[in-house]
Protein backbone atom coordinates (compact mmCIF):
# COMPACT_ATOMS: atom_id res chain seq x y z
CA UNK A 1 0.00 0.00 0.00
CA UNK A 2 1.32 3.17 -1.17
CA UNK A 3 1.69 6.57 1.69
CA UNK A 4 -0.92 7.71 -0.37
CA UNK A 5 -3.23 4.65 -0.31
CA UNK A 6 -2.62 4.72 3.31
CA UNK A 7 -3.29 8.35 3.92
CA UNK A 8 -6.96 8.25 2.51
CA UNK A 9 -7.67 6.30 5.89
CA UNK A 10 -6.85 8.77 7.44
CA UNK A 11 -7.01 9.80 11.45
CA UNK A 12 -9.58 10.29 14.28
CA UNK A 13 -7.33 13.20 15.25
CA UNK A 14 -7.82 15.38 12.13
CA UNK A 15 -9.78 18.28 11.83
CA UNK A 16 -10.53 18.33 7.73
CA UNK A 17 -11.26 21.49 5.84
CA UNK A 18 -9.17 21.49 2.95
CA UNK A 19 -9.19 17.49 3.01
CA UNK A 20 -12.90 17.40 3.34
CA UNK A 21 -13.41 16.08 0.12
CA UNK A 22 -10.18 13.77 -0.28
CA UNK A 23 -12.54 10.70 -0.13
CA UNK A 24 -15.69 11.27 -2.23
CA UNK A 25 -15.55 9.28 -5.65
CA UNK A 26 -14.74 11.28 -8.80
CA UNK A 27 -14.31 14.69 -7.10
CA UNK A 28 -11.95 15.95 -9.30
CA UNK A 29 -15.65 16.13 -11.68
CA UNK A 30 -17.07 19.80 -11.28
CA UNK A 31 -20.43 18.25 -10.87
CA UNK A 32 -19.14 16.00 -7.72
CA UNK A 33 -17.80 19.04 -6.77
CA UNK A 34 -20.64 21.68 -7.09
CA UNK A 35 -22.60 18.91 -4.97
CA UNK A 36 -20.30 19.25 -1.97
CA UNK A 37 -20.04 23.01 -1.43
CA UNK A 38 -18.56 23.64 -4.86
CA UNK A 39 -18.04 27.38 -6.27
CA UNK A 40 -20.46 28.64 -3.19
CA UNK A 41 -17.68 30.68 -1.58
CA UNK A 42 -16.86 31.92 -4.98
CA UNK A 43 -20.30 33.48 -5.19
CA UNK A 44 -20.45 34.57 -2.09
CA UNK A 45 -17.38 36.68 -2.51
CA UNK A 46 -18.26 38.28 -5.88
CA UNK A 47 -21.45 39.81 -3.78
CA UNK A 48 -19.17 41.43 -1.44
CA UNK A 49 -16.29 44.11 -1.56
CA UNK A 50 -12.78 43.51 -2.72
CA UNK A 51 -11.78 44.63 0.40
CA UNK A 52 -14.54 42.99 2.35
CA UNK A 53 -12.68 39.65 0.94
CA UNK A 54 -9.22 40.58 1.90
CA UNK A 55 -10.12 41.80 5.64
CA UNK A 56 -11.66 38.34 6.11
CA UNK A 57 -8.97 36.55 4.95
CA UNK A 58 -6.78 39.09 7.44
CA UNK A 59 -8.82 38.60 10.11
CA UNK A 60 -9.06 34.50 9.81
CA UNK A 61 -5.20 34.65 11.14
CA UNK A 62 -4.73 32.47 7.74
CA UNK A 63 -0.69 32.67 6.89
CA UNK A 64 1.15 31.20 4.08
CA UNK A 65 1.51 27.77 3.92
CA UNK A 66 4.39 27.67 1.76
CA UNK A 67 7.25 28.39 5.10
CA UNK A 68 7.28 32.38 5.23
CA UNK A 69 4.25 32.31 7.78
CA UNK A 70 3.16 35.60 6.60
CA UNK A 71 -0.68 36.73 6.90
CA UNK A 72 -2.01 35.80 3.72
CA UNK A 73 -4.67 38.94 3.84
CA UNK A 74 -1.95 41.70 4.72
CA UNK A 75 -0.25 40.89 1.11
CA UNK A 76 -2.89 40.92 -0.36
CA UNK A 77 -3.78 44.20 1.10
CA UNK A 78 -0.47 45.49 -0.08
CA UNK A 79 -1.07 45.57 -3.68
CA UNK A 80 -2.08 48.67 -4.44
CA UNK A 81 -5.66 49.29 -5.47
CA UNK A 82 -5.57 52.07 -8.16
CA UNK A 83 -2.47 50.93 -10.17
CA UNK A 84 -2.68 51.35 -14.41
CA UNK A 85 -1.00 48.02 -14.77
CA UNK A 86 -2.61 44.82 -14.71
CA UNK A 87 -2.68 42.64 -11.64
CA UNK A 88 -2.11 39.10 -11.66
CA UNK A 89 -2.28 36.10 -9.36
CA UNK A 90 0.61 33.33 -9.21
CA UNK A 91 0.12 30.31 -7.22
CA UNK A 92 3.17 28.42 -6.66
CA UNK A 93 2.76 24.81 -6.86
CA UNK A 94 6.56 24.30 -6.78
CA UNK A 95 6.49 22.14 -3.90
CA UNK A 96 10.19 21.06 -3.63
CA UNK A 97 11.55 21.43 -0.32
CA UNK A 98 12.81 17.22 0.63
CA UNK A 99 9.81 16.20 3.63
CA UNK A 100 6.88 18.25 2.14
CA UNK A 101 4.19 16.59 -0.11
CA UNK A 102 1.03 18.14 0.59
CA UNK A 103 0.38 20.24 -2.17
CA UNK A 104 -0.10 16.94 -4.07
CA UNK A 105 -2.89 15.35 -2.85
CA UNK A 106 -4.70 19.15 -3.20
CA UNK A 107 -3.70 19.10 -6.65
CA UNK A 108 -4.74 15.29 -7.16
CA UNK A 109 -8.07 15.11 -5.49
CA UNK A 110 -9.38 18.74 -4.90
CA UNK A 111 -8.09 20.80 -7.88
CA UNK A 112 -11.59 23.04 -8.11
CA UNK A 113 -10.71 23.84 -4.91
CA UNK A 114 -7.85 25.16 -5.41
CA UNK A 115 -9.09 27.41 -8.58
CA UNK A 116 -11.75 28.70 -6.35
CA UNK A 117 -9.32 29.90 -4.36
CA UNK A 118 -6.96 31.40 -6.89
CA UNK A 119 -10.51 33.09 -8.11
CA UNK A 120 -11.68 34.70 -5.53
CA UNK A 121 -7.57 36.08 -4.45
CA UNK A 122 -8.16 37.40 -7.91
CA UNK A 123 -11.52 39.44 -7.47
CA UNK A 124 -10.02 40.48 -4.15
CA UNK A 125 -7.02 42.00 -5.74
CA UNK A 126 -8.36 43.40 -9.01
CA UNK A 127 -6.48 40.92 -11.36
CA UNK A 128 -8.07 39.06 -14.38
CA UNK A 129 -5.37 36.64 -14.68
CA UNK A 130 -3.93 33.66 -12.67
CA UNK A 131 -1.16 31.26 -13.24
CA UNK A 132 -0.43 27.81 -11.62
CA UNK A 133 2.98 27.36 -11.49
CA UNK A 134 3.86 23.44 -11.08
CA UNK A 135 6.85 21.74 -10.71
CA UNK A 136 8.75 19.77 -13.30
CA UNK A 137 7.95 16.41 -11.38
CA UNK A 138 4.28 16.81 -10.89
CA UNK A 139 3.75 17.30 -14.68
CA UNK A 140 0.85 14.79 -14.45
CA UNK A 141 -1.08 17.05 -12.63
CA UNK A 142 -1.07 19.72 -14.98
CA UNK A 143 -3.65 17.42 -16.94
CA UNK A 144 -6.11 17.08 -13.91
CA UNK A 145 -6.02 20.94 -13.45
CA UNK A 146 -6.35 21.60 -17.07
CA UNK A 147 -9.38 19.39 -16.82
CA UNK A 148 -10.62 20.85 -14.37
CA UNK A 149 -10.03 24.33 -15.65
CA UNK A 150 -12.18 23.29 -18.68
CA UNK A 151 -14.80 22.38 -16.98
CA UNK A 152 -14.75 25.86 -15.06
CA UNK A 153 -14.73 27.58 -18.24
CA UNK A 154 -17.65 25.46 -19.47
CA UNK A 155 -19.69 26.44 -16.05
CA UNK A 156 -18.78 30.16 -16.10
CA UNK A 157 -16.61 29.92 -13.16
CA UNK A 158 -13.79 31.56 -15.37
CA UNK A 159 -13.66 33.53 -17.97
CA UNK A 160 -16.25 36.35 -19.17
CA UNK A 161 -18.58 37.96 -15.94
CA UNK A 162 -18.36 35.15 -13.80
CA UNK A 163 -21.97 34.28 -12.48
CA UNK A 164 -22.92 37.16 -14.21
CA UNK A 165 -20.96 39.73 -11.30
CA UNK A 166 -18.85 41.26 -14.47
CA UNK A 167 -15.82 40.30 -13.06
CA UNK A 168 -13.65 38.66 -15.47
CA UNK A 169 -10.85 35.82 -14.74
CA UNK A 170 -8.66 33.34 -16.21
CA UNK A 171 -6.25 30.49 -15.14
CA UNK A 172 -3.27 28.83 -17.07
CA UNK A 173 -1.14 26.44 -16.23
CA UNK A 174 2.98 26.71 -16.35
CA UNK A 175 5.06 23.85 -15.69
CA UNK A 176 8.74 24.46 -14.77
CA UNK A 177 11.72 22.19 -15.47
CA UNK A 178 12.53 20.59 -11.75
CA UNK A 179 14.50 23.33 -9.76
CA UNK A 180 14.16 23.53 -6.54
CA UNK A 181 15.05 27.37 -6.42
CA UNK A 182 11.91 28.50 -8.53
CA UNK A 183 9.59 27.54 -5.22
CA UNK A 184 11.28 30.79 -4.30
CA UNK A 185 8.62 33.56 -5.47
CA UNK A 186 10.81 35.93 -7.34
CA UNK A 187 12.77 32.76 -8.90
CA UNK A 188 9.32 31.54 -10.30
CA UNK A 189 8.50 35.01 -11.69
CA UNK A 190 11.53 34.98 -13.47
CA UNK A 191 10.75 31.10 -14.69
CA UNK A 192 7.39 32.13 -15.38
CA UNK A 193 8.67 35.03 -18.04
CA UNK A 194 10.46 32.73 -19.72
CA UNK A 195 13.56 33.68 -17.93
CA UNK A 196 16.42 31.44 -15.92
CA UNK A 197 14.97 30.63 -12.91
CA UNK A 198 17.05 33.38 -10.18
CA UNK A 199 15.41 35.58 -7.66
CA UNK A 200 15.19 38.95 -8.06
CA UNK A 201 16.69 42.01 -5.86
CA UNK A 202 13.86 42.70 -3.70
CA UNK A 203 12.84 45.61 -2.91
CA UNK A 204 10.98 46.11 -5.17
CA UNK A 205 8.62 43.18 -3.41
CA UNK A 206 6.41 40.83 -6.27
CA UNK A 207 2.83 42.61 -4.57
CA UNK A 208 4.16 45.80 -6.52
CA UNK A 209 6.66 44.78 -9.58
CA UNK A 210 5.81 41.35 -10.55
CA UNK A 211 4.84 39.38 -13.46
CA UNK A 212 5.87 41.48 -16.51
CA UNK A 213 6.96 43.99 -13.83
CA UNK A 214 2.93 44.78 -12.78
CA UNK A 215 1.39 43.99 -9.01
CA UNK A 216 1.47 40.32 -8.23
CA UNK A 217 0.18 37.90 -5.30
CA UNK A 218 2.61 34.94 -5.12
CA UNK A 219 0.84 32.36 -2.69
CA UNK A 220 0.99 28.39 -2.46
CA UNK A 221 -1.38 25.75 -3.32
CA UNK A 222 -2.59 25.35 0.59
CA UNK A 223 -2.82 28.44 1.35
CA UNK A 224 -5.07 29.55 -1.81
CA UNK A 225 -7.25 25.99 -1.12
CA UNK A 226 -8.32 27.68 2.51
CA UNK A 227 -9.65 30.86 0.66
CA UNK A 228 -13.06 29.05 -0.08
CA UNK A 229 -13.75 27.74 3.73
CA UNK A 230 -12.64 30.78 5.05
CA UNK A 231 -15.25 32.93 2.73
CA UNK A 232 -17.88 30.45 3.11
CA UNK A 233 -17.92 29.98 6.64
CA UNK A 234 -15.67 33.34 7.77
CA UNK A 235 -12.88 34.37 9.10
CA UNK A 236 -13.89 33.87 12.70
CA UNK A 237 -15.00 30.42 12.68
CA UNK A 238 -11.34 29.45 11.13
CA UNK A 239 -9.36 31.67 13.36
CA UNK A 240 -10.60 29.53 16.15
CA UNK A 241 -9.81 26.10 14.90
CA UNK A 242 -6.32 27.34 15.50
CA UNK A 243 -4.37 29.19 18.18
CA UNK A 244 -3.98 33.43 18.29
CA UNK A 245 -2.50 34.15 14.88
CA UNK A 246 -2.29 31.36 13.80
CA UNK A 247 -5.60 30.52 12.43
CA UNK A 248 -7.13 27.23 10.67
CA UNK A 249 -5.54 23.99 10.22
CA UNK A 250 -2.75 22.73 8.40
CA UNK A 251 -1.62 19.88 6.43
CA UNK A 252 1.64 18.12 8.20
CA UNK A 253 3.72 15.26 5.79
CA UNK A 254 4.82 12.82 8.31
CA UNK A 255 8.29 10.92 6.91
CA UNK A 256 11.30 9.03 7.86
CA UNK A 257 11.40 6.78 10.52
CA UNK A 258 7.36 6.73 11.46
CA UNK A 259 5.25 4.13 11.65
CA UNK A 260 2.00 5.78 9.82
CA UNK A 261 3.94 8.12 7.32
CA UNK A 262 1.27 10.44 5.27
CA UNK A 263 -0.12 13.59 4.98
CA UNK A 264 -2.44 14.44 7.92
CA UNK A 265 -5.26 17.94 8.20
CA UNK A 266 -4.54 18.94 11.89
CA UNK A 267 -5.57 21.91 13.90
CA UNK A 268 -2.76 24.30 14.06
CA UNK A 269 -1.14 23.80 17.50
CA UNK A 270 -1.32 20.39 17.60
CA UNK A 271 1.63 19.56 20.02
CA UNK A 272 4.13 17.71 18.18
CA UNK A 273 4.58 14.76 20.41
CA UNK A 274 1.02 13.40 19.97
CA UNK A 275 2.02 13.96 16.39
CA UNK A 276 4.65 11.59 16.59
CA UNK A 277 2.88 8.85 19.12
CA UNK A 278 -0.82 9.32 18.32
CA UNK A 279 -1.29 10.39 14.76
CA UNK A 280 2.18 8.88 13.11
CA UNK A 281 2.36 6.07 15.62
CA UNK A 282 6.01 6.37 17.06
CA UNK A 283 9.14 5.26 15.89
CA UNK A 284 9.10 1.69 13.96
CA UNK A 285 10.93 -1.28 15.59
CA UNK A 286 10.88 0.16 19.09
CA UNK A 287 13.53 2.42 18.60
CA UNK A 288 13.96 6.14 20.08
CA UNK A 289 14.07 9.13 18.69
CA UNK A 290 16.76 10.87 18.24
CA UNK A 291 15.57 13.88 16.50
CA UNK A 292 12.54 16.24 14.54
CA UNK A 293 13.13 17.90 11.15
CA UNK A 294 9.84 19.97 12.01
CA UNK A 295 9.01 21.92 8.87
CA UNK A 296 11.18 20.32 5.85
CA UNK A 297 14.78 20.25 5.22
CA UNK A 298 15.48 24.00 5.32
CA UNK A 299 14.82 24.13 8.87
CA UNK A 300 16.70 23.49 12.11
CA UNK A 301 16.44 20.28 13.70
CA UNK A 302 14.94 19.60 17.15
CA UNK A 303 16.36 17.25 19.58
CA UNK A 304 13.93 14.22 21.81
CA UNK A 305 14.13 16.78 24.27
CA UNK A 306 12.11 19.33 22.25
CA UNK A 307 9.40 18.08 21.19
CA UNK A 308 6.89 19.44 23.66
CA UNK A 309 6.16 21.98 21.56
CA UNK A 310 2.54 23.26 19.72
CA UNK A 311 3.16 23.11 16.00
CA UNK A 312 2.36 26.68 15.24
CA UNK A 313 4.48 29.33 13.41
CA UNK A 314 5.48 31.40 16.28
CA UNK A 315 5.56 28.33 19.06
CA UNK A 316 8.04 26.79 16.62
CA UNK A 317 10.41 29.89 16.32
CA UNK A 318 10.27 30.25 19.83
CA UNK A 319 12.38 27.17 20.53
CA UNK A 320 14.64 28.34 17.60
CA UNK A 321 13.16 26.12 14.60
CA UNK A 322 10.49 26.65 12.12
CA UNK A 323 7.43 25.61 11.21
CA UNK A 324 8.78 25.99 7.25
CA UNK A 325 6.29 24.41 4.77
CA UNK A 326 4.81 21.54 7.28
CA UNK A 327 7.24 18.63 6.75
CA UNK A 328 8.18 16.69 9.68
CA UNK A 329 10.53 14.00 9.74
CA UNK A 330 11.27 12.03 12.41
CA UNK A 331 15.15 10.37 12.89
CA UNK A 332 15.24 7.63 15.03
CA UNK A 333 18.26 6.46 17.42
CA UNK A 334 20.03 4.77 14.52
CA UNK A 335 20.63 7.45 12.53
CA UNK A 336 24.28 9.34 12.17
CA UNK A 337 23.63 12.89 12.49
CA UNK A 338 27.02 13.87 10.58
CA UNK A 339 25.60 12.20 7.64
CA UNK A 340 22.40 13.25 8.19
CA UNK A 341 23.94 16.82 7.80
CA UNK A 342 25.64 15.63 4.48
CA UNK A 343 22.79 14.60 2.80
CA UNK A 344 21.03 17.63 3.30
CA UNK A 345 24.03 19.87 2.32
CA UNK A 346 24.17 17.82 -0.68
CA UNK A 347 20.70 18.84 -2.10
CA UNK A 348 21.35 22.35 -1.78
CA UNK A 349 24.68 22.37 -3.09
CA UNK A 350 22.81 20.67 -5.96
CA UNK A 351 19.94 23.00 -6.19
CA UNK A 352 22.04 26.40 -5.79
CA UNK A 353 21.25 28.18 -9.03
CA UNK A 354 24.73 29.77 -8.37
CA UNK A 355 23.24 33.70 -8.61
CA UNK A 356 24.96 34.84 -5.24
CA UNK A 357 28.74 33.51 -4.08
CA UNK A 358 27.83 32.89 -0.58
CA UNK A 359 25.41 30.09 -1.67
CA UNK A 360 27.10 28.96 -4.57
CA UNK A 361 30.81 28.48 -2.86
CA UNK A 362 29.08 27.84 0.93
CA UNK A 363 27.44 24.65 0.44
CA UNK A 364 30.12 23.41 -2.27
CA UNK A 365 32.42 23.88 0.36
CA UNK A 366 30.41 22.11 2.97
CA UNK A 367 29.53 19.72 1.06
CA UNK A 368 33.23 18.76 0.61
CA UNK A 369 33.98 19.08 4.41
CA UNK A 370 30.91 17.23 5.69
CA UNK A 371 31.90 13.91 2.63
CA UNK A 372 35.15 14.19 4.14
CA UNK A 373 34.06 14.27 7.38
CA UNK A 374 32.11 11.26 7.60
CA UNK A 375 34.53 9.14 5.32
CA UNK A 376 36.68 9.55 8.89
CA UNK A 377 39.50 11.97 7.18
CA UNK A 378 38.40 14.71 8.98
CA UNK A 379 40.28 17.70 10.98
CA UNK A 380 39.80 18.99 14.29
CA UNK A 381 38.65 22.14 13.23
CA UNK A 382 36.05 21.05 10.87
CA UNK A 383 33.44 21.30 12.70
CA UNK A 384 34.36 25.00 13.53
CA UNK A 385 34.73 25.45 10.20
CA UNK A 386 31.47 24.29 9.25
CA UNK A 387 29.37 26.80 11.76
CA UNK A 388 31.59 29.45 10.57
CA UNK A 389 30.62 28.53 6.52
CA UNK A 390 27.58 28.64 7.95
CA UNK A 391 26.97 31.92 9.48
CA UNK A 392 28.56 33.71 6.50
CA UNK A 393 25.73 32.26 4.13
CA UNK A 394 23.12 33.40 6.64
CA UNK A 395 21.45 36.88 5.13
CA UNK A 396 24.06 37.00 3.05
CA UNK A 397 21.97 35.87 -0.05
CA UNK A 398 19.54 37.52 -2.55
CA UNK A 399 16.98 34.17 -1.65
CA UNK A 400 16.90 32.05 1.25
CA UNK A 401 18.57 28.97 -0.37
CA UNK A 402 21.72 30.15 1.46
CA UNK A 403 19.99 30.30 4.95
CA UNK A 404 17.70 27.03 4.07
CA UNK A 405 21.42 25.13 4.12
CA UNK A 406 23.04 27.28 6.80
CA UNK A 407 20.70 26.81 9.42
CA UNK A 408 19.97 22.97 9.63
CA UNK A 409 24.05 22.71 9.61
CA UNK A 410 24.16 24.75 11.99
CA UNK A 411 21.52 23.17 14.41
CA UNK A 412 23.12 19.52 13.66
CA UNK A 413 26.45 20.88 14.62
CA UNK A 414 25.83 22.27 17.69
CA UNK A 415 22.82 19.76 18.93
CA UNK A 416 24.96 16.75 18.08
CA UNK A 417 28.52 17.92 18.65
CA UNK A 418 29.00 14.62 20.55
CA UNK A 419 28.75 12.89 17.01
CA UNK A 420 31.34 14.89 15.18
CA UNK A 421 34.07 14.12 18.35
CA UNK A 422 33.21 10.38 18.17
CA UNK A 423 33.71 10.39 14.21
CA UNK A 424 37.06 12.13 14.83
CA UNK A 425 38.32 9.33 17.80
CA UNK A 426 37.47 6.50 15.63
CA UNK A 427 38.10 7.81 12.43
CA UNK A 428 35.12 6.56 10.42
CA UNK A 429 31.62 6.50 11.76
CA UNK A 430 30.42 4.77 14.44
CA UNK A 431 27.28 4.03 13.16
CA UNK A 432 28.55 2.18 9.98
CA UNK A 433 31.03 0.17 12.27
CA UNK A 434 28.22 -0.74 14.46
CA UNK A 435 25.91 -1.83 11.31
CA UNK A 436 29.23 -3.90 9.78
CA UNK A 437 29.39 -5.21 13.50
CA UNK A 438 26.14 -6.24 13.67
CA UNK A 439 25.90 -8.07 10.17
Amino acid sequence: MSDYESYLKGSPLEVQVISRRFRIPNITSIDVFLAHDGYKALAKALKMKPEEVINEVKNSGLRGRGGAGFNTGMKWSFVPRQSPKPKYVACNADESEPGTCKDRPLMEYDPHQLLEGIAIAGYAIGSHQGYIYIRGEYRYLMDILDRAIAEAYARGYLGKNILGSGFDFDIATHTGAGAYECGEETALLNSLEGFRGNPRVKPPFPAVVGVYGCPTVVNNVETLSNVPAIILNGADWYAKLGTPKNGGTRLFCLSGHINRPGVYELPMGFPLRRMIEEVGGGIPGGKKLKAVIPGGSSCPVLTADEIDVAMDFDSVAKIGSMLGSGGVVMIDEDTCMVKMALRIMKFYAHESCGWCIPCREGTSWLEALLERFHSGAGLATDADTALDVSYNMLGKTLCPLGDAAALPTISIVKKFRGEFEEHLKLGACPYERKAVAVA
